[in-house]
């Protein structure tokens, strides 16, 4: 079981912010996202693209069982993986930090580019849109949340430790 899963929308800081909590914590550090891509061998852009969404929530299902049954240390989720109605009940009873962020802090991190898939047609609005939809999820799974907004990975990474009950 994960140490702690970390769970936001694109932007909120999930890889940069595991990773360095994963450090912090001598634990390894696992992205569903790269998981899928690197066992898929193409970005999760192409998976849409080609496959269409269904068959990327279906990859992105499995994995996430996968890694929340067997990854010991710090997993990040996609941003979309806790509203699968599948996921969210995996999610009980572990350590669940949302990573919340606005869309100013949330663009300027990932530029809402079009290589985000459910992002492609009007970015912001898109981003706006999804947040809204996802919220009441990360909030309902989260056992704490941590804003992001204008600060640096370390002091978010400090942050998510200090919430685990271990000094940074």
């Amino acid at each position: 079981m994960p140490r702690v899963v970390l769970v936001g929308p694109p932007g909120s800081g999930k890889t940069a912010t595991g990773s360095a909590v994963a450090a912090l914590l001598g634990v390894a550090f696992h992205d569903t996202d790269a998981a899928i891509e690197a066992a898929e061998g193409r970005s999760i852009g192409d998976i849409f693209v080609l496959d269409g969404e269904p068959a990327f929530r279906a990859l992105e299902r499995a994995e996430v069982a996968r890694a929340l049954a067997d990854e010991a240390g710090v997993v990040a989720l996609g941003g979309g993986a806790p509203v699968d109605p599948a996921t969210e009940p995996l999610l009980a009873g572990l350590t669940v930090v949302f990573l919340d962020v606005g869309i100013a802090d949330a663009a300027r991190r990932i530029g809402l580019d079009r290589s985000r898939p459910l992002l492609a047609v009007n970015p912001r609005a898109s981003w706006v849109r999804l947040m809204g939809e996802r919220r009441p999820v990360y909030e309902r799974v989260a056992t704490h949340v941590v804003d992001t907004a204008g600060r640096t990975v370390e002091d978010v990474a400090a942050e998510v430790v200090t919430l685990l009950g271990t000094p940074a």
